[in-house]
């Protein structure tokens, strides 16, 4: 299958000050969330990415401009809204430190899969249609590219750390485990017999080796020599 880059946002107003953005219109990124972009952009610059998927919301569409500006080519750049922001509901636009208060706080904490945010969307429906977004791309790049495809999918935190927990077959209730920083980068290649984890929250580092996909076949007992660099 094609490899996948996911990409988190830079850091917005609403991060910054520890609100709850949700799906609010208007949010956007910050200076330090447009360096961070910038710099997501650099480390794609050298990885001829065959398409940009982003969700809808303007700090993702700005964070794609970022690394579509970086790349040499004109690659496929369409918005999918499958990749958007979990629906809070009435959480949407509150503080993190009055949310912290609320009984379903620890819920969100440590049983995730059982969470309905108030007149919003559940956690399991939230990774259910973000996994099937991811894998839906995933097969058509292959189709039309081939099996070294590298592409990059522009989402949001919770959704990201969602579709890692899946690529790692993980339980949703275990995905709090997973840390995605602003313009972190994680890569996942959906092989034949499982998925592959290949980094996950980078926000430094060579990616040159990603030019030519990646090749998986069995897991390599001992770890392997690692990807070639081109």
């Amino acid at each position: 299958m094609a490899t996948v880059i996911l990409v988190r946002h830079g850091r917005t107003t609403a991060n910054a000050t520890g609100v709850l953005a949700g799906r609010a219109a208007g949010v956007g990124l910050d200076q330090t969330g447009q360096d961070q972009a910038a710099m997501a952009g650099e480390r794609l610059a050298p990885v001829p990415l065959v398409g940009v998927v982003s969700s809808p919301l303007e700090r993702c569409l700005q964070t794609a401009q970022f690394i579509l500006d970086r790349q040499a080519g004109a690659p496929y750049a369409p918005v999918d809204p499958e990749l958007t922001e979990c629906d809070y509901g009435q959480w949407q636009g509150r503080m993190l430190t009055d949310l912290a208060t609320e009984a379903l706080w620890p819920v969100v904490q440590t049983q995730p899969s059982a969470v309905v945010f108030p007149g919003g969307e559940s956690m399991a429906a939230m990774q259910a249609r973000s996994v099937a977004a991811v894998r839906r791309h995933d097969a058509a790049f292959e189709a039309e590219y081939g099996a070294g495809a590298v592409w990059a999918a522009v989402s949001h935190g919770d959704i990201i750390k969602s579709i890692l927990a899946d690529a790692l077959g993980m339980h949703l209730d275990l995905f709090q485990r997973i840390n995605v920083g602003p313009a972190s980068l994680s890569i996942v290649h959906y092989g034949g017999s499982r998925p592959g984890v290949y980094a996950t929250n980078t926000d430094a580092g060579d990616l040159s080796w990603l030019a030519n996909g990646i090749n998986s076949g069995d897991a390599p007992v001992g770890g392997g020599a690692g990807q070639k660099v081109p």
